[in-house]
């Protein structure tokens, strides 16, 4: 019973995010309960942001996503981006890597969060002085676990072997096939 409840919600979540199967979610299920929870009871670290605009957020997880994976995991976090309204031009300037085509603060942001998830320590230092003098301290630390955290899910999925091969994202200005919710044009 318990099963079918946790299967039906995993299902749920994957119409929601569009973006492939949480077959490793069910794995783990099956071969270690304590883990699975333990996993769903981070959800909350995982998705926390308080202070930081939607945009700024989600441009860092896209980014620091993008280092660790190419496959599904960045397509979610696309499909959450766009959930929360933010522009579908700034996350394809994100993807394609082109971050002189965002605003200064998004900018900044792209190039920090890629530093970080890179351990590039020059670049880091340097773009951090700028994150931190257009957005704040409180807005450094929401970023600094809104990039950390982004390697969670790839780092489970390829651990216990569910990694997908790389795919090309897909940003849609009409979402709501992807994510329920219409994106802004």
């Amino acid at each position: 019973m318990l099963e079918q409840l946790v299967f039906r919600r995993l299902t749920r979540e994957e119409r929601r995010l569009g973006a492939g199967s949480f077959e490793y979610l069910r794995h783990l299920w099956r071969t270690s309960r304590s883990s699975f929870w333990a996993f769903a009871r981070g959800q909350r670290f995982l998705q926390h942001r308080r202070l930081v605009p939607p945009d700024v957020y989600h441009v860092a997880r896209v980014v620091a996503t993008q280092v660790e994976d190419c496959g599904t995991c960045v397509q979610v976090a696309v499909n959450l981006a766009l959930a929360d309204g933010v522009a579908p031009k700034t996350l394809a300037a994100v993807i394609a890597q082109h971050y002189s085509d965002l605003p200064a603060n998004l900018a900044a942001t792209a190039h920090f969060a890629e530093a970080v998830a890179r351990g590039d320590t020059v670049a880091m230092d340097n773009w951090r002085l700028e994150v931190r003098k257009r957005l704040g301290e409180a807005v450094l630390g929401e970023l600094a676990l809104a990039v950390a955290t982004a390697r969670v899910f790839p780092a489970v999925k390829r651990a216990l072997g569910f990694a997908t091969a790389c795919a090309l994202v897909k940003i849609r200005i009409d979402a709501q096939a992807t994510t329920g919710v219409r994106a802004p044009a």
